[in-house]
Order: structure tokens, then sequence, then C-alpha cells
């Protein structure tokens, strides 16, 4: 007989049957080579149309069939399928397509396609790089077809770049990308060009990979490379300095908070007064304290902490400043007030349970979260119970932060991991 394909295809029945053959096909097998194909999942009325088609009576009077259940399925012998319903290999694979509804692309000839370009890859990449070998398996492994260009622009990039290391007199990273990629954002830090030149100099160094923002910076200084210095600033309010130069000269000048960029703190570094420096998290706490009147040396990080912010908190403990952290109660805030806590021993201030119970049932309207497993266990407790997040823009916090002679409170420890990992 000859059956009618639109018909076989749109079967419901039998979707188990082409899904199983449209497999096979994009894993790279000819419709002819094709002996048998086990399909899971067939239904009882697809198993009775295939004995129809494929059993002789007297197969039937003995109770033996050509589509035996097995283990993983129903076999199906396929030659012997596209016989009885009057087609050919030729025709199989549209029948298939249309059945699933995607065409058959043949995963071996993509494997074997890919596979050649990777090797290409590797060469050069072995051209360009000779010198750097762990960055060179790096790049070349899971490259993809798709991906093959951008690497290449890459192992360009850095082999240009990297050849010509230290820089002298150092040249801004920007400029070294604008240069070298087309692109004056192309190694920038967070993105992955950025971590592959990172990872390129610490191979160069002889050192691992730098995580810290402030430790990035370091190892591109040491190779000539200037990162961001003016953007990145971090507010210093009522801060005093005993020095005479022009960052000293800002800061007791100042009746506004002064923004600092890491270029201030580290081509000209102010020579701080020893007075304790409070630390937070969000720019609103220096807005309060100008409301108030305050005259309690501040500076704000504006969340996560940056290299700007590295360099000021190092420089208050190299030169014997007092150290005093604040920040939200959140998991994000915590975690930053742990990093504090632990890298420049800063003591913690409106970050303890008295603090919670002066906030009262609900600080906020936001959903506290998980917390980090480092934090205070009373501290914890207290928060889980209320369920929502404390800003420092709360009241019972800006009271705690400005009032005069405010104490300070431990509240995390270092933060490996989180609740429920």
């Amino acid at each position: 007989m000859t059956a009618d394909r639109t018909i076989l295809a749109a079967d419901p029945e039998l979707a188990p049957l082409w899904q199983a053959i449209h497999d096979r096909l994009s894993a790279g097998s000819a419709p002819a080579d094709i002996a048998t194909v086990t399909v899971p999942g067939l239904t009882p009325g697809a198993v009775a149309a295939l004995k129809a088609w494929l059993d002789t009576s007297a197969q039937r009077r003995r109770g033996r069939t050509r589509v035996p259940h097995t283990d993983r399925g129903v076999k199906v012998p396929l030659p012997a399928l596209l016989t009885a319903l009057g087609l050919t290999p030729h025709t199989l694979q549209s029948l298939v397509e249309d059945a699933v509804g995607r065409a058959v692309v043949n995963r071996r000839h993509g494997r074997l396609a890919t596979a050649g370009l990777r090797q290409e890859l590797v060469r050069y990449a072995q051209e360009q790089l000779p010198h750097l070998p762990r960055l060179r398996a790096r790049l070349t492994t899971g490259a993809a077809e798709e991906t093959v260009p951008d690497m290449r622009r890459l192992i360009d990039a850095l082999a240009s770049l990297t050849r010509r290391l230290p820089h002298t007199p150092p040249r801004a990273l920007a400029k070294l990308a604008h240069d070298h990629a087309g692109d004056p954002h192309y190694f920038d830090p967070a993105t992955g060009p950025g971590q592959r030149l990172i990872t390129a100099l610490a191979e160069l160094a002889g050192c691992q990979e730098p995580t810290r923002p402030d430790h990035i910076r370091a190892l591109l200084a040491g190779h000539g490379i200037i990162a961001d210095r003016l953007s990145a600033t971090v507010l210093l309010h009522q801060v005093r300095a005993l020095g005479d130069g022009p960052i000293d000269r800002r800061l007791n000048e100042a009746a506004t908070p002064v923004a600092l960029n890491l270029l201030d703190l580290t081509h000209t570094p102010p020579r701080l007064a020893p007075h304790p420096l409070t630390v937070v998290e969000n720019p609103s706490v220096l807005e309060a304290a100008i409301e108030c009147a305050s005259t309690q040396p501040l500076a704000c990080t504006s969340g996560q902490l940056r290299a700007v912010d590295h360099a000021l908190l190092q420089l208050a403990v190299d030169q014997g400043v007092p150290l005093r952290y604040a920040g939200d109660l959140d998991a994000a805030g915590l975690h930053i007030a742990a990093t504090v806590q632990q890298t420049y021993g800063a003591h913690l201030i409106a970050m303890d349970c008295a603090v919670v119970r002066a906030a009262g049932e609900e600080p906020s309207v936001i959903p506290l979260g998980l917390l980090p497993v480092g934090c205070d266990p009373a501290l914890a407790a207290q928060l889980q119970a209320m369920g929502r997040v404390l800003y420092q823009e709360h009241d019972a916090v800006l009271t705690r932060l400005l009032e005069p002679g405010s104490a300070p409170a431990q509240a995390c420890h270092p933060v490996p991991r989180q609740v429920g990992e």
C-alpha cells in the first residue's frame, strides 16, 4: 500500500515513532542505514497499527510479531515499515520533519566541523600567545563555531597588548582597549575579555588571579595599565585632615560632602585626623547628617565595595584611624559589613538586635530573604522573626548612627555561604 504522508505525519499516536527516527537522523544516521528503531512511549493503538502493517497472518496465529516490546520501548524494523507504507528512505526525512515540526540537523557533521574549528583555533592561539599556555588552554576549551570569530579577535587583542608590557609610562586601560581591540570598553574588568586580560597578567606575574577590585587594579598597575581612577568616588563628610596637600585642604575647607576618586586617594592621599570614621552604605545617611548638622566624620561607599572604597579603608587603617561600619540589614548589607570587619577590623554599628527592636514590627515592605550563615545567631533570629529588610533610611538606624557617642556593635563574621546551600 501507499499511505498518505499527511495523515501519517499528523497522527498523534505515531508521534513517538517519528520523533525516534528524527533523533537517529539528527545523530548522523542515514535513512537507508537504519535497520531498527526503538520507540518509547507508543500507545496500544500505535502498536496495533504497526502490527497490522508488519505482521503476517501466520505470525499473528503463532503469537509472533515483528514489533516486539523491549526494556527501552517497541523495536520497529524500519526498512520493512517503509516497504509496508510505500515510502522510500529518500522521503523518510521529509516525513519526520513534517511530523516533528523542525528540520533534521546532522549533529555529527556539526561536531566534526566544531572539532576542526577548535583545532584551528588551538593552532592560532599557539602562534599568537606562545607566552601564555594557561590562558591558551582556557580560551580554546569548548569553543563553538559561532564563537570562533570572537575568539580570534580576543586572541589578537591579547597578543598585541601583552607583547608590549609593561607600559612605560603607564597607559589607561580604555586607551589600550581602543588601540588594540577598537573598543575602549573591550577590556573592562567586568567583561569576558577583561577577565581574560586579568588571567593573562596573573599568569605573566606568576600569581593567582585577584578578585577584589583593588587587587585587580594593583595587578594592572604592575604592568603599566591604569584602570579607571576618576569615575568612581567615595563621599567624605566632616572628615578632617592633618596634612597640607590638595586633598587635605579640600577636606578641611568643605562644608558639604567631598567626592574623592581613586586618583585622589593614591596620587595625593590626605593625612586623616585620628578621629573615628563611620563608613555607611547609603548616601542618604550623609543627607540626614547634613540636615541635623552632625559633626561626626562620615564616609559613604554607595553599596558594594569598589577599588576606591578599598583604597579609603586601607588608607584609614594605615594611618591608625579607628573604623566603624554600618549597612542595611539584609543579605547584601551584612555581607559587605562582614568584609569590612574581617579585612579592616572595623566595628559594626546600628547592625544589632537593639536597632531591630527599635525599628518595630514592619520596618519596610521588602521581604528579608536569606541571610549570611556567618551572621550573629541572635541578630539572624530577630530579623527572620520580623521578616523584613531594615534599611539605613529608617529613623531607628539614623538615630543610632548620628547620635553622639554611639557605641559600636558586633554583628557578623566572615560569610562563606548562604543558608540553604
